[in-house]
């Protein structure tokens, strides 16, 4: 995933995760801030530093880890990411977020068969997470399962709605197919501009680097 989309479906995982478990408070106020912090090194500082935590719980700790991994993931540390999605989720098998997450970082080391039982897990805990649909498709797309990548970023749009839309119709237009207004709404037209995509080796739907911060703010 290119940055501004990462950066996108990062602060839908902040706030979610934030709204989910309160870390402990044993932890310094600062670090427990630092963690949810947008900036990633000041969150994979912070996010440490609850780890370090004497007793911390099982699920503050999956959260902690699940924060410090996206944080690398933004980094494109995959590696790293990945071990700490596996603790996250090994401290909490059900966490929907940090099965996600862990599928796309796969998907972005190149190992996109690996990452379906992931989203397919999480799909099952959240069936209409954007987020999710949006994994599925690009794994599918990868494997080459044209119309069911279609049918997923589908979805994707029905569920994300307005602003999911717009990022699609502004990656699809730097691709050059996609002509029209960045309006949010699914046409024919972007339709096609999707099925050209996906059926063209290396071309991601979501949008390059900030193109598209304004349409979608």
């Amino acid at each position: 995933m290119n940055r501004l989309a990462q950066i996108f479906f990062a602060v839908a995982s902040v706030a979610t995760l934030a709204a989910a478990a309160p870390l402990v408070m044993a932890a310094s106020n600062e670090s427990r801030a630092n963690c949810f912090s947008d900036d990633s090194e000041r969150r994979i500082s912070g996010c440490t530093d609850v780890l370090a935590t004497p007793d911390l719980a099982p699920d503050e700790a999956a959260v902690a880890y699940a924060m410090r991994a996206l944080a690398y993931s933004l980094k494109g540390s995959y590696a790293e990411a990945l071990l700490d999605y596996d603790e996250a989720i090994r401290r909490n098998p059900d966490f929907s977020i940090a099965l996600n997450n862990r599928a796309w970082a796969l998907f972005r080391s190149g190992r996109a068969g690996e990452g379906l039982a992931d989203v397919e897990r999480a799909l099952g805990l959240s069936p209409g997470s954007p987020h999710a649909l949006d994994t599925r498709a690009h794994i599918r797309q990868e494997m080459g399962e044209t119309q069911r990548a279609i049918a997923d970023y589908e979805l994707a749009m029905r569920f994300g709605g307005e602003r999911m839309i717009k990022l699609y119709q502004c990656g699809l237009q730097a691709h050059g197919l996609y002509n029209g207004d960045l309006n949010g709404r699914y046409t024919q037209s972007l339709r096609r501009a999707l099925e050209t995509c996906v059926s063209t080796r290396g071309c991601d739907p979501l949008p390059p680097d900030e193109e598209c911060r304004k349409v979608t703010s």
